[in-house]
């Protein structure tokens, strides 16, 4: 039996553990018996013996749980195999996801995230000490979201030198750019438009400002490239300088503007609007992420998918939950 912790439980966690009980059949028969023991916010929890459903519709509704214990106090109160975290992602600091993560290692308990944050601050310092604890570290839903970007990488490239990484790693600059394109209207009137749509946050910065594209990318190159990179390493520049008039200037030409972000075996790190040929597979339209992998053996391989939802970051640890107990890993 499989003991299973969620720490964050907001749009994502709930999800996450939601798929777990419905799909739980398909899952059990990938992995054996498991059972969700605890299930945990910044302010309260539930854990021990409780209905998952139920635990959802009262989040949902009260918003918070039942028990005044915060996520960090459930180590000692409950015992669990792995912890899934969802909590928000600080790319400066870590927290809170980065020390939940270092005491759930230093406890020989398997690890399974969507919060960038802890990967972008100490990836390397993660690893080492999941190394030597003899722990599992699975971080899929931090990069791609439903797009299987590090399983492709370290696991089905098995054996090719990757040299180049290109790719679009937010939906919601990709939808404003998709939109500028093709209606030539402000970036300030799509992006309003956009957060009423709830595509972009109420606070969109790190969407449009390159963020969450650079935290990424430093989790793809330090897994990819083998690199010690953190943020401060990664050259980026937003998207909020582009007009509806460089859109039409490159389109004269053939080409469009994308958010693209770049890591390389020289150790290139940069993400910015970049030119795009209408006829290259990047030049994808909406709310879709894709990678681009150029490799030594196999040439460039093309991924695309949806990258961040609820429902694909469940897939995504989904995913990763099912390689560490199922028998292949994608994590460390």
């Amino acid at each position: 039996m499989i003991r299973i912790a969620i720490f964050g439980f907001g749009t994502v966690g709930m999800g996450v553990a939601e798929t777990l009980e419905l799909k739980r059949p398909q899952i059990e028969r990938e992995v054996g018996e498991y059972r969700i023991v605890a299930v945990a916010d910044s302010r309260s929890s539930i854990y021990g013996d409780f209905d998952v459903l139920d635990a959802i519709r009262e989040k949902s509704e009260r918003g918070r749980l039942p028990r005044d214990v915060r996520a960090e106090e459930l180590f000692d109160a409950v015992d669990f195999d792995l912890l899934i975290d969802t909590t928000p992602t600080n790319v400066f600091t870590g927290e809170p996801g980065l020390g939940n993560i270092k005491e759930a290692i230093r406890r020989g308990i398997d690890v399974i995230t969507s919060n960038k944050g802890p990967l972008v601050v100490a990836f390397r310092e993660i690893m080492e000490m999941a190394e030597r604890h003899g722990v599992k570290v699975g971080y899929e839903a931090t990069v791609g979201g439903a797009m299987p970007v590090i399983k492709l990488v370290r696991k089905d490239l098995a054996g090719n030198r990757v040299k180049r990484v290109r790719g679009i790693l937010n939906g919601t600059t990709n939808y404003i750019l998709s939109r500028m394109e093709k209606e030539r209207m402000p970036y300030s009137q799509i992006l309003s438009e956009a957060q009423e749509l709830g595509i972009a946050e109420a606070d969109p910065s790190y969407d449009v400002k390159g963020i969450d594209v650079g935290a990424k990318l430093v989790i793809l190159a330090n897994s990819v490239f083998g690199m010690d990179a953190r943020f401060e390493d990664v050259r980026i520049m937003g998207i909020e300088g582009i007009t509806p008039e460089a859109f039409e200037v490159a389109g004269e030409r053939g080409y469009t503007i994308r958010l693209i972000a770049e890591a390389d075996e020289n150790g290139k790190l940069e993400v910015s609007p970049r030119l795009v040929k209408l006829t290259h597979p990047l030049a994808i339209y909406g709310t879709l992420n894709a990678l681009l992998v150029e490799t030594d053996l196999a040439g460039e391989v093309f991924v695309i998918g949806r990258g961040a939802g609820r429902s694909e970051t469940a897939s995504a640890i989904i995913s990763d939950f099912v390689d560490i107990y199922g028998g292949g890993s994608s994590g460390n």
